[in-house]
């Protein structure tokens, strides 16, 4: 993809991180919050509607000649109190939304509002508890007690229960219609997976089947202050959607007959990890909301956004990507899988599908925006200046800006590069890759916002690069924009034909 989406980042020559002055000019924050009401709406139909998020971001770094500035973010009134951010947009900056010693992380999840509590039975789910509440402590180390529990189970699991499934269907679509949506697919067939690889048992299995689309209704009720031109393409003017989606939330009765049977679903199934938690000190209902929300809303979700985005990236990429990471694959599973199927130890070898999903992760990661209030005054740095923040504001981060910045990423930060991240000097740029909600580098713990299920994810999305290409020597399909993410739809599928090292 080209890198013109974001322009700004090429306005100067790319500079090494460690060349940054030592000694910064402190500035005052430019950018203004303006009219209360009135410039809060105006921001917001800028950014949904007229403008769109990146040239309603691009405008005011032009505007303000910084990377870092105040301004009204999403959805505003009167769904959000207060609308008014710091915004850090650069490399250097928006590593601070990490740093709890200086940021509190309390009911910033989604940002400058947070759905009602109702949709989550009543109880602050750990994405929106900061690390120093002691409930925090208890959930997360519940969830990585879950995922160690569980670890074995992974890969088996996604051979069986996601890559079989959703090969054979897309198979099957592409021979009978001339094309599979792979996103249907996805988000039918990954619920599946987590349910099967979380707890052993998926929603068909305990007699939940079509539990997929009530998680999606539950998901919309919260993500819909986020959300835009979607019921525009039902001919609904910009205002109209704008007054419905963006002013008020949407109640969240709608979502309650669904709920309770994801609860009945994870409260059967997930028994065993419920016993888990109450060894760590939980009531077996709070995990039981937490596991819904952890597996629901942060894993699936993310994997709706996650593997989509991935096969889009690869389609771009041509048969030339395809054939390197067939043989790389392919090689690796003759002298490190077991009777034909990729292994943990094959994986390992496998450097270049590593680095396409940390390239996807960088380029298009699945949460777009981090968030933070500041916990006392202090210095807050991008490359160039210095800025005085005061306890109490608001910080906010737009990662797809931050993770293309050409002082680390180089000239070519805006393009997606396969082979990035190969390599000694492809390993230190991972420290820059912060889709998690912190560094790639470094490990989740449970004084960190940095998402639990952080190894699991890279995981699987590794698993799918080699699972795929162990099975196709290449594909070609439509890639087109949705709600969140891209749109996939497969147009054709060449088989595996040829053994390790001969895919020319």
């Amino acid at each position: 993809m080209s890198s013109n989406r974001y322009p700004w980042l090429q306005k100067e020559k790319p500079q090494p991180e460690q060349q940054a002055p030592l000694l910064l000019p402190t500035k005052e924050i430019p950018g203004s919050y303006g009219i209360p009401f009135i410039t809060p709406i105006k921001d917001r139909l800028d950014y949904y509607y007229f403008k769109g998020h990146d040239k309603f971001f691009q405008s005011k770094i032009d505007q303000y000649s910084s990377t870092v500035f105040r301004t009204n973010m999403i959805p505003g009134p009167f769904m959000a109190s207060d609308p008014r951010v710091i915004a850090v947009l650069d490399a250097k900056s928006f590593p601070i939304l990490f740093d709890t010693s200086k940021v509190e992380k309390k009911d910033v999840f989604t940002g400058t509002y947070m759905p009602s509590t109702k949709l989550t039975g009543g109880h602050r789910v750990c994405s929106y508890l900061d690390p120093s509440e002691p409930s925090h402590t208890k959930i997360k180390q519940f969830l990585f007690n879950l995922l160690k529990s569980r670890k074995d189970y992974f890969l088996p699991s996604f051979r069986s229960d996601y890559a079989a499934r959703i090969f054979s269907s897309v198979e099957s679509q592409v021979a009978s219609n001339g094309q599979a949506n792979f996103n249907d697919l996805n988000n039918d067939i990954a619920f599946d997976f987590l349910g099967k690889a979380y707890f052993g048992k998926s929603p068909s299995d305990v007699g939940a089947s079509g539990l997929q689309k009530k998680v999606t209704i539950w998901l919309l009720l919260q993500l819909a202050p986020l959300a835009s031109n979607v019921l525009t393409k039902l001919h609904v003017p910009k205002l109209v959607e704008d007054f419905l989606l963006h002013t008020f939330a949407l109640p969240s009765f709608i979502a309650k007959p669904g709920y309770k049977s994801m609860y009945d679903y994870f409260n059967t199934a997930g028994s065993a990890a419920l016993d888990l938690a109450e060894k760590v000190g939980l009531s077996r209902d709070e995990a039981c909301h937490n596991l819904i929300f952890a597996t629901s809303f942060n894993t699936y979700g993310g994997l709706r956004v996650l593997f989509p985005g991935l096969l889009a990236r690869l389609a771009q990429s041509g048969r030339e990507l395809h054939g390197r990471l067939a043989t790389e694959v392919r090689q690796a599973v003759a002298s490190h899988g077991e009777n034909g199927q990729v292994t943990l130890g094959a994986l390992e070898q496998m450097e270049l599908a590593k680095s396409v999903v940390y390239e996807v992760l960088r380029i298009d990661p699945p949460v777009e925006f981090q968030y933070a209030h500041a916990k006392k005054d202090f210095l807050l740095q991008s490359h160039d200046a210095q800025f005085q923040v005061r306890k109490g504001e608001m910080l906010f981060g737009y990662q797809p800006f931050a993770t293309r910045d050409t002082r680390v990423f180089g000239a070519n930060a805006g393009e997606f590069v396969p082979d990035r991240f190969v390599g000694p000097d492809g390993a230190k740029l991972l420290r820059y890759v912060w889709w998690s909600n912190g560094p790639e580098t470094e490990e989740p713990t449970v004084n960190d916002k940095q998402c639990a299920g952080k190894n699991f994810v890279v995981l699987v999305a590794r698993l799918f690069v080699a699972e795929f290409f162990l099975s196709y020597d290449s594909f070609t399909a439509e890639i087109s924009g949705s709600l969140v993410g891209s749109q996939v739809n497969i147009t054709s599928l060449t088989k595996a034909k040829a053994k390790a090292g001969n895919f020319y």
